[in-house]
């Protein structure tokens, strides 16, 4: 039997992804009413807003993962597959994957995002994203590994090089990075690198608009741009990377910035699967879907996440690509799969939660519709609601406990370069 999964007499819903649409649609749908299949190509979930935590060597990695087999080991007619997924017959209802194929009477396409290079080779060879929890690992190493390198290298071009760190992209993933590097430059290098002058060391951040944050409101991109000055990070705002080579990133003013490491956090774009290209909307990066979250060219195809494009009037260029909004359409799709009849239903209607960013010890900016926080108590609103959305008991103690610790003594202790075996 192709994925080993048993016939049921129940409909089978396949789920394409285990993210945060994913892994809610699973936890909300009727398992008495339907044969379910959650396929991902991590048997965990990630929780993607504190990957850069990860990488700042501020928490492991097991404590922002969950095992999905763990979490949904007593519902039974679940059945969770790790694999690639190599096409979709959308017609025949029918997924093909490195592990054979399975028919479906149900499909939900929540595959995420990735990293948006806009097709330049250059920026992706030559750049470190951060979309996974592996990425995290490898970027956290390369920090350390440079700074070891440093600490041994007396060439002054090349240990700037090694210190200095570009990143690219302005949004929160960026802003929150380079708070978090420019502490680890001001609290944790001058201890654990004593030999090193910390003061040679410049983080860059790079933003081709005009301003940090450009998605969330005018007073919260001041608030970072001048928190973020104040803490020594070099902002380039109206400057656009063209080009990339030789540990060097060249912008559109002219400027040359040499680094070897440079992080790439200018933009997502939906993660698609091979035989749903005709579904994609104009940008040719997520799936069209209507105000029921379907994908109108088939039926009983339904895509949901960071991976649908769902326009709305409050939103005419889409819905953004935001936690609350996979999860908010993956509860609305699992209750309305409930339904002893699908046929009446309402239209999704987005909820918006506001928007927040953390920008580093007792800073952050957060906005609630015409509300607007900054400061320690957006902090504070930033931690708990992190913490609130982290799965399991176990990880919301642990990264309390780390939070907590860094604060009191302004120091993480993982920075751990733990490189794989070399046969």
């Amino acid at each position: 039997m192709p994925f080993n999964i048993p016939e049921s007499n129940k409909p089978r819903i396949v789920i394409i992804g285990g993210g945060f649409a994913g892994f809610k649609f699973t936890n909300q749908i009727d398992l008495n009413k339907y044969q379910v299949v959650l396929i991902d190509k991590n048997n965990y979930f990630q929780f993607q807003p504190l990957f850069y935590q990860v990488a700042m060597s501020g928490l492991e990695p097991s404590s922002i993962c969950f095992p999905l087999r763990k979490y949904f080991r007593n519902k039974k007619d679940l059945y969770i597959r790790s694999m690639e997924i190599l096409e979709v017959d959308p017609i025949k209802k029918i997924i093909f994957s490195n592990s054979g194929n399975l028919n479906y009477d149900k499909l939900i396409i929540a595959t995420g995002s990735q990293t948006n290079y806009y097709g330049n080779e250059s920026f992706q060879k030559n750049t470190i994203p951060l979309k996974s929890v592996s990425e995290a690992l490898y970027l956290r190493n390369s920090i350390l590994e440079d700074l070891e390198q440093a600490v041994l290298n007396n060439d002054d071009t090349l240990k700037e090089q090694l210190l200095n760190i570009v990143i690219i992209g302005g949004g929160p993933t960026g802003v929150e990075l380079a708070g978090a590097l420019s502490e680890m430059k001001k609290h944790i290098i001058p201890k654990d690198y004593p030999d090193l002058n910390s003061d040679k060391m410049q983080i860059h951040l790079v933003q081709a608009s005009s301003r940090l944050l450009d998605s969330m409101m005018e007073k919260a991109s001041i608030k970072a741009y001048q928190d973020l000055n104040r803490m020594g990070v070099i902002i380039h705002l109206n400057a656009k990377v063209t080009d990339i080579q030789n540990n060097q990133i060249i912008l559109s003013s002219g400027s040359v910035l040499e680094s070897k490491k440079i992080i790439w956090a200018a933009g997502v774009t939906g993660l698609s699967i091979k035989g749903l290209e005709s579904a994609h909307d104009a940008a040719g990066n997520k799936i069209t879907v209507t105000d029921f979250c379907e994908v109108s060219q088939w039926k009983d195809v339904y895509a949901i996440g960071d991976i649908a494009s769902m326009k709305t009037k409050e939103f005419p260029q889409g819905l953004p690509g935001l936690a609350p909004v996979a999860l908010q359409q993956a509860t609305y799709l699992a209750h309305l799969m409930n339904q002893s009849n699908e046929q009446i239903k309402k239209p999704f209607n987005y909820v918006d939660k506001g928007a927040m960013a953390t920008i580093g010890r007792s800073k952050a900016v957060l906005q609630y519709k015409s509300v607007f926080l900054s400061g320690f108590i957006a902090w504070i609103a930033w931690l708990f609601v992190h913490i609130y959305y982290l799965i399991g008991v176990r990880n919301k103690v642990i990264v309390f406990i780390n939070w907590l610790w860094n604060y009191i003594k302004y120091d993480q202790a993982l920075r751990l370069n733990i490189k794989p075996k070399v046969s």
